[in-house]
């Protein structure tokens, strides 16, 4: 990255840091406004003014910051398919070696499935000491109806795409990492008519780039926008009524993202933590505002690349993988949740039960690879398969808005550890960068 870029790419992250601080503070007024609030322990005591409230909900939340913040994750999500297909079909024409991309392939579903099983494990073992849903009420949350969970074998069998245009264009990603990953390998076996496909890939995947700087500069408006709509929707009483849960889960994400994953690059990336701490805030704002890993990748690939030096031969890989099968965050909510809801029906849940969460919760996240609403359908297999009643997913329902920004961060910042990880051990990882200012 040229000084020029850093300067810039510093420029805007001040830029998107103050746009997340002021939409924090906006929502809050407009949820006060709209809501009111009764905090007794903070002597609050506001009642909200009918006409008021209605004209803010649907001219100020409902109208301008709803559609300044659609459009903006609109715009992301534009970019997902063609930067993943474009990226990753350049990355693996370049490797040029289809046995590398083996080796590659091997050591980030490892590395994915050894950090998403300490998730797990570390956050059922703090719910289950901290008791969570000790004293809850199970009025909290209303009806739940349980979505149907695909089997593995039908997750299995839709990887590989019978209509590669349709899988495109519905942004299927895990099909889309296949065909691209095969069509890559395809480019390399067919020599020099391989190598011109290639160049034509490089360049649109160079002008795709372009259209990610486009629309990244309009982020600080759409994070201002998404975040403040998203705190003035969320209300008070929810968070109150649950805060030992919401509590125990956001310091089980913290301690993942600020503890665990630092351990992890240091010990099996033998990397300094410290330069992707730092420079990891970019990322963390888009995910925490936008709740979405896949409208991420954009800012996740280019940090990767550009600020942490990973090779593009292992970014397009593992950064659109990851955000497809790697759920950190989402399985330490599967391992919080399912401990409350045993704890709030007065359930006990026995070893073989907890070893079935954590096995369960670990397989399910690849399990449930590119289907929506992953992380409730994920829940709703484990409740199933311990016996816990389904009802209990309404009430985590209720406050998983806050919490799951906090998860997208965490998700996201597990497949940016793994990236630096396994292309430090390709060498394929340039110190430099990494180390740089």
């Amino acid at each position: 990255m040229s000084e020029a870029a850093a300067l810039r790419a510093q420029k805007l992250t001040r830029q998107i840091l103050w746009a997340l601080v002021l939409g924090a503070a906006f929502g809050t007024l407009l949820n006060f406004l709209i809501y009111g609030a009764h905090i007794g322990w903070l002597g609050i005591d506001w009642n909200p003014i009918p006409a008021l409230a209605a004209w803010l909900q649907t001219y100020i939340v409902n109208g301008p910051l709803k559609l300044l913040g659609g459009l903006f994750k609109n715009g992301l999500q534009l970019l997902v398919v063609p930067l993943v297909f474009f990226s990753l079909v350049a990355g693996t024409a370049a490797l040029r070696d289809p046995a590398s991309l083996g080796r590659l392939g091997w050591k980030t579903l490892a590395m994915y499935m050894f950090t998403t099983l300490i998730a797990v494990t570390v956050a059922l073992t703090l719910a289950m000491i901290f008791q969570p849903g000790a004293g809850a009420t199970p009025e909290l949350g209303a009806e739940f109806i349980a979505p149907e969970a695909p089997s593995l074998l039908n997750v299995l069998l839709a990887m590989v795409t019978t209509n590669p245009v349709a899988s495109l264009a519905n942004g299927s990603m895990l099909q889309i990492i296949v065909f691209a990953v095969l069509l890559g390998i395809a480019m390399v076996m067919a020599g020099q008519a391989g190598e011109r496909i290639a160049n034509f890939v490089g360049d649109c995947n160079e002008v795709v780039l372009q259209l990610v700087t486009i629309v990244m500069k309009l982020a600080p408006i759409g994070v201002f926008a998404l975040l403040a709509t998203a705190v003035a929707e969320l209300g008070f009483d929810t968070i109150l009524k649950l805060l030992k849960y919401v509590a125990l889960l956001a310091f089980c994400l913290l301690l993942h993202l600020f503890v665990t994953m630092p351990l992890l690059l240091r010990f099996l990336g033998g990397l300094n933590p410290w330069p992707w701490l730092r420079k990891m805030r970019q990322v963390w704002m888009f995910a925490f505002s936008t709740s979405s890993s896949n409208a991420t990748i954009p800012i996740t690939l280019r940090v990767a690349e550009d600020r942490l030096g990973a090779n593009n031969k292992v970014a397009a890989f593992t950064i659109p993988l990851g955000a497809t099968i790697n759920m950190d965050g989402t399985v330490m909510m599967q391992g919080v949740a399912t401990a409350f809801i045993a704890q709030l029906y007065g359930i006990d849940l026995t070893v073989i039960q907890l070893v079935t969460v954590v096995g369960m919760a670990t397989l399910a996240s690849i399990g449930t690879a590119g289907v929506p609403s992953a992380g409730m359908i994920m829940l709703t297999s484990v409740l199933a398969q311990v016996g816990l009643p389904l009802e209990g997913i309404a009430i985590v329902l209720s406050v998983d808005r806050l919490l799951d920004m906090l998860r997208t961060m965490v998700n996201v910042s597990g497949d940016v550890a793994v990236t630096c990880i396994v292309a430090n051990s390709e060498g394929q990882l340039d110190k430099d960068v990494y180390n740089g200012a």
